[in-house]
């Protein structure tokens, strides 16, 4: 993803009838800059410009290192100076400022930051000289604070943006530096004085992981509440009609209530993760945390610090201790998706987790005991890996005490239905409208069609067809995908006819995906649960460039 690709409105999730707007599951507000200008005065003659200007300060440093961390969960960045620049992206269709970078160097490793902007027509300027007049100095507090905390995010160390002119003070336009702390030099300590920078980053820090926390026990509860209202999905036990699935089912049953490591194989959008949430749902787990993890849509460092944690110290940006998965999941689950694309030094470690039962954080000395179930999954045959010498057979056979092979939906073509149908309800209960049926030819439109997606894009379908649907109380033909219509582009079988070699099947499939997604090297690589980098090293060999990121 690169910045200039960003749409807010394509990241926010509008939801009038629950008064709630959302960046992913941070909540958004909509205030009209008048009434943040009457607050600054408020502050200003209640408690004084001093404190005023540190308050905004620190307001916009946790607004901006919040939103940082956001943008990194919701999209994968070409670079570090690319996340950094969703922050004036962001600020300018927030309605903010307009930013206009003049300089720009990332260099996280060498832990160095150097920023040049102008700012034009700054909504804090603007308020401070209606509520205050011309100012002595600068007076965008909030902006200024706002790409500190985003670039600190970005660069894992304390990073001070400071206006030096201000359109309030008559400059024109505002002038703004951005460094390091360390490279602010003999002034860093004035500059920190004002965000309380000593103990700031790691105050964010728990409140982060006290945010996600709170955010996993919302899902459960909301999860709970689906199954009541029974509008559980694609995993109802009671659903099926194949055996297979019978099958499936039975021996999650089984082994949910020990703490036996299970690996679930399986094609892209069959529910393993699905699978997995059964597992931590019904085991004497339930009341802990299942926590995720995509092992292929990490670099190996950040893969490595995300599982296990590391120490103040451990590289250049480590600034404070923090919390792998493994410790945040203490008394629940972990679940690593895509196991087949963790790289071989990480597969060590993640053995030595598996037999030793503790974790050593990246640059730590002492290892720490961890109480959790691990439960993976892939979409490759890890077998063959093995035999290929791509993946440890001692890690394998200490991840597949239990192995769970979920078939695709083409082969259970008597579930089909019901979970198109299952879907439906889902879709138009989340949408707080009347539920809706399906016709006859939709129904068999539906029926004919291979899934090469799976589980997945049947439901994607579903909910592209109750939308299209309107207010029709029926979901006809037209109202599905094109890809449904008869003679559509993505038939397995057709494909078959032709004989292609199994790299053309992979590459007319990925393609297909590709252009779903728009070009989007990011979404296409979720999507059939790959890394970015694998699936960048696809798209070059059969000589395609994608569009977006």
């Amino acid at each position: 993803m690169r910045a200039a690709d960003l749409d807010l409105v394509e990241l926010l999730d509008f939801v009038p009838a629950e008064g709630r707007i959302s960046l992913r599951d941070q909540r958004m507000l909509l205030w009209d800059a008048d009434a943040f200008g009457n607050l600054r005065r408020e502050l200003i003659d209640n408690l004084g410009l001093d404190a005023a200007r540190g308050i905004l300060r620190r307001f916009g440093f946790a607004n901006g290192y919040r939103d940082a961390l956001t943008t990194r969960e919701m999209f994968s960045f070409p670079s570090d100076a690319e996340w950094w620049l969703t922050c004036p992206a962001l600020q300018g269709h927030e309605g903010k400022v307009k930013a206009q970078v003049q300089r720009l160097e990332v260099d996280r490793p060498r832990g160095h930051f150097l920023l040049e902007v102008h700012w034009d027509n700054s909504y804090e300027a603007a308020q401070h000289l209606r509520v205050k007049g011309p100012a002595d100095g600068t007076a965008c507090w909030t902006l200024a604070g706002y790409a500190s905390g985003f670039a600190s995010a970005v660069m894992g160390e304390e990073v001070f943006v400071v206006e030096q002119t201000c359109a309030a003070a008559g400059a024109s336009p505002c002038r703004v530096v951005g460094r390091t702390r360390r490279e602010w030099g003999a002034q860093a300590e004035r500059i920190a004085a004002e965000y309380k920078a000593p103990a700031l980053a790691q105050e964010l820090e728990a409140r982060e992981e006290e945010l996600r926390r709170t955010s996993r026990r919302l899902q459960r509860r909301e999860r709970e509440l689906r199954r009541l209202r029974g509008e559980d999905d694609a995993q109802d036990p009671d659903l099926t009609r194949n055996p297979r699935m019978h099958k499936v089912y039975e021996l999650v049953a089984k082994v949910a209530q020990v703490d036996a490591t299970v690996l679930i194989s399986g094609e892209s959008g069959v529910g393993k993760e699905r699978i997995a949430r059964m597992l931590h749902d019904r085991s004497p787990r339930a009341r802990g945390e299942l926590i995720a993890i995509n092992c292929g849509a990490l670099p190996e460092p950040l893969l490595e610090s995300e599982l296990f944690g590391h120490v103040r110290g451990a590289f250049t940006g480590a600034t404070t201790d923090k919390k792998g998965l493994f410790e945040a999941a203490r008394g629940g689950t972990i679940f690593l998706d895509e196991i087949g694309e963790m790289s071989g030094a990480t597969q060590v470690k993640l053995l030595r987790v598996l037999q030793e039962r503790e974790v050593r954080p990246v640059g730590a000395t002492a290892s720490v005991p961890v109480d959790v179930r691990v439960v993976a999954a892939t979409h490759r045959n890890l077998a063959d890996m093995v035999a290929a010498g791509e993946f440890r057979h001692d890690l394998y056979y200490r991840l597949k005490v239990i192995s769970v092979d979920v078939p695709p939906l083409r082969q259970r073509k008597e579930d089909v239905l019901p979970l198109a149908r299952q879907f439906v309800i889902k879709t138009c209960a989340r949408y707080r409208i009347a539920t809706k049926t399906l016709s006859a030819a939709a129904a068999a439109a539906i029926n004919a069609h291979d899934w090469p997606g799976n589980v997945r894009e049947l439901e994607h379908a579903i909910e592209h067809a109750v939308v299209m649907a309107g207010d029709a109380a029926k979901i006809s033909p037209e109202h599905l995908p094109a890809e449904l219509e008869p003679g559509g582009a993505t038939s397995t079988a057709r494909l078959l006819d032709e004989t292609l070699t199994l790299e053309e099947l992979e590459r007319r499939y990925t393609l297909m995906v590709l252009e779903r997604h728009r070009g989007s090297r990011s979404a296409t690589a979720k999507a059939l649960h790959i890394g970015t980098n694998t699936l960048w090293r696809k798209l070059k060999r059969w000589g395609v460039q994608p569009a977006l990121d």
